[in-house]
């Protein structure tokens, strides 16, 4: 889960940086500006729209792109604690260039549609923090098996290909419950600064996923290693024991660094964890 201080935190770090203000920040957001990502080389031409996805609780609202032809893996993706809003289409767009059929969802959905964070990335985290307590493991499972059901009725998804994960802060555990709950579907799980992957609980995510056969990703902020650094250590120890692929790294941004509308944002460390995203579904989602 994310923590309120420790955003106020890297805020104020991000800001004393000379980066940004938060006053251009908000303003920015506000207006719904993002930094632009670098261009996919040979991008493929993309279908985009908006869908709503049917779950046991109701309908999710979500944001689908996919090539323009034939057919592709799938992935899921995650957002986080400021939910689906302009960063994360950009994000999912981009994905989708390079190949692959991407479904970005409304985590928030019970509660309202997107947006739901009024001021993007620049919305006080504790304006959000209801909204994310009202999720949990059940929830996660449910709506992961509902979402992964969805991608595998859309024609561009290929059926004979697995099925790629991805989540951001609070989205890196849903995104380990997904394997966990589609264990014969999902082939690649990717968390970005993601909290709350390790925990002294039964249910703990990492121990959830560590039953699955897919293949990690785990970029781990540098702040967060600082306050919890052992979690990387028992990462690598749990996948090492499942026998999983692992790829598990302490990156030098702050927590937040992925998303271009992020206070935090990191161009060379986005950069490098998108190659690393890249080459994990190269070897993963394959045929």
């Amino acid at each position: 889960m994310c923590d309120q201080d420790h955003f106020e935190e890297d805020r104020l770090k991000g800001e004393s940086s000379g980066l940004v203000t938060r006053r251009q920040f908000g303003a920015l957001v506000a207006a719904g500006v993002a930094l632009t990502l670098p261009k996919v080389v040979d991008a493929v031409a993309v279908t985009e729209m908006d869908v709503t996805i049917k779950t046991p609780d109701g309908t999710c609202d979500a944001y689908f792109v996919h090539p323009a032809t034939g057919t592709a893996p799938g992935v899921l993706v995650w957002p986080d604690i400021f939910g689906l809003r302009p960063a994360f289409r950009q994000m999912g767009k981009r994905l989708a260039e390079t190949g692959y059929s991407v479904v970005v969802i409304n985590p928030f959905y019970r509660a309202q549609k997107a947006p739901t964070a009024a001021k993007g990335a620049a919305t006080p985290i504790q304006d959000l923090l209801p909204l994310a307590k009202a999720l949990g493991e059940t929830t996660h499972m449910t709506d992961a098996k509902a979402f992964i059901a969805w991608l595998d009725q859309q024609q561009s998804v290929a059926k004979n290909q697995k099925i790629g994960t991805q989540g951001y802060c609070m989205g890196g555990p849903m995104a380990f419950r997904t394997a966990a709950a589609v264990p014969d579907r999902v082939g690649a799980i990717a968390s970005f600064h993601g909290g709350g992957l390790v925990t002294k609980e039964p249910n703990s995510p990492h121990l959830q996923a560590s039953k699955t056969k897919a293949q990690l990703l785990i970029a781990i902020a540098s702040n967060d290693d600082m306050r919890s650094p052992d979690e990387k250590n028992i990462l690598k120890e749990t996948f090492a024991k499942s026998g999983q692929p692992a790829e598990i790294e302490v990156y030098s941004g702050m927590h937040g660094w992925c998303p271009p509308d992020s206070t935090v944002y990191n161009m060379p460390d986005a950069e490098k964890a998108w190659s690393r995203l890249l080459e994990l579904y190269k070897k993963a989602l394959s045929s």
